[in-house]
């Protein structure tokens, strides 16, 4: 079985982060965020992936292929024209056999085995407060009535979580390619909400499964909750001599840790130094130095440093904090 995981976007939302690595590279409980969903694919029984990339995409490209031996395609989205187009250029996988689409800046904990076991074509949704910042489904009867993006008056709270296992590749494809030919964009993108909303109006019935498990990877405070509840998942903590470690916290191998407080819900990745300093509900990126300094709900970047008293912060790659 194959998945199909569109990662080219810019991540503007998690800038300065995001301009030195893709946003789906970003480490949250000692992975990438695409090595988690890689993971929860596979667990599901699928052995093949087409990925979409784009900015910075040789990253993924070298990440993917050093760390999993399933069969995976990388397909260029050198235009980002939204997530209908990204999925149609990987239109030469799209055979008779259904596949999983799945959005590269979520992460999710669902079985999904249940899904791919029906015949129909089934999207996952999960029930929000506000659903103008995704699209909705409209329900009657346990089916799709109506998929709208990004809606100003939604007139449902079932959102759209990045998930969709689509029965009909080729009907999929063929609404696609009607979007493009008549250059249907809904805030200047071609949506892959309106592909699908076009297969409802061509026949094919759509349903949806419950999804709470769904975690967003698209801002700082989004990414701090995710790598929360993943840490939560974990079973076990690293013991350093001379550090205290407060559970659930992940401190790589690689990481040097001294007379420090690191925990709960922190992160800390290969190469990290963390010297004289508490650290809590923070992701510590590869190579950053943390010295002398009470931080809490931040995140450092690669080869960041960061010197001093207690601040909140978000400080991207390669950058320099010294607190006097």
């Amino acid at each position: 079985m194959r998945a199909i995981i569109p990662v080219a976007g810019f991540g503007s939302r998690l800038r300065p982060h995001t301009y030195t690595i893709p946003k789906v590279m970003l480490n949250v409980a000692g992975k990438p965020i695409i090595g988690h969903i890689l993971d929860q694919m596979i667990a599901a029984g699928f052995d093949e992936a087409t990925i979409i990339v784009g900015y910075l995409g040789e990253k993924i490209r070298d990440y993917v292929r050093s760390q999993y031996s399933i069969k995976v395609d990388f397909v260029e989205q050198d235009e980002r024209r939204g997530l209908a187009h990204a999925v149609y250029l990987a239109k030469d996988m799209f055979t008779k056999e259904p596949f999983l689409i799945i959005l590269g800046d979520t992460i999710f904990d669902v079985d999904l085995k249940p899904v791919i076991r029906g015949n129909q074509t089934v999207i996952g949704v999960k029930q929000v407060e506000d659903p103008r910042r995704f699209g909705i489904a409209e329900m009657m009867d346990g089916y799709v009535k109506r998929l709208v993006e990004k809606p100003e008056h939604p007139t449902s709270n079932y959102a759209i979580v990045g998930l969709y296992w689509i029965q009909r590749p080729e009907l999929l494809r063929t609404c696609i390619e009607e979007l493009l030919a008549k250059d249907k964009k809904t805030k200047g993108e071609y949506q892959l909400t309106d592909a699908l909303q076009l297969m409802i109006q061509h026949g094919e019935k759509i349903k949806t499964f419950q999804v709470d498990g769904w975690f967003d990877c698209g801002r700082p405070e989004t990414l701090l909750l995710t790598n929360r509840y993943l840490l939560e998942k974990q079973t076990s903590t690293r013991a350093i001599d001379g550090v205290v470690v407060v559970p659930p916290a992940y401190i790589s191998q690689k990481a040097d840790i001294r007379q420090s407080v690191i925990g709960p819900y922190t992160t800390v990745s290969d190469g990290a130094v963390v010297t004289d300093s508490i650290v809590r509900n923070c992701i510590v990126g590869e190579d950053a130095l943390v010295d002398k300094a009470l931080l809490e709900s931040s995140i450092v970047g690669i080869n960041a440093v960061v010197r001093g008293s207690f601040h909140r912060i978000n400080i991207g790659d390669s950058s320099e904090i010294d607190f006097h």
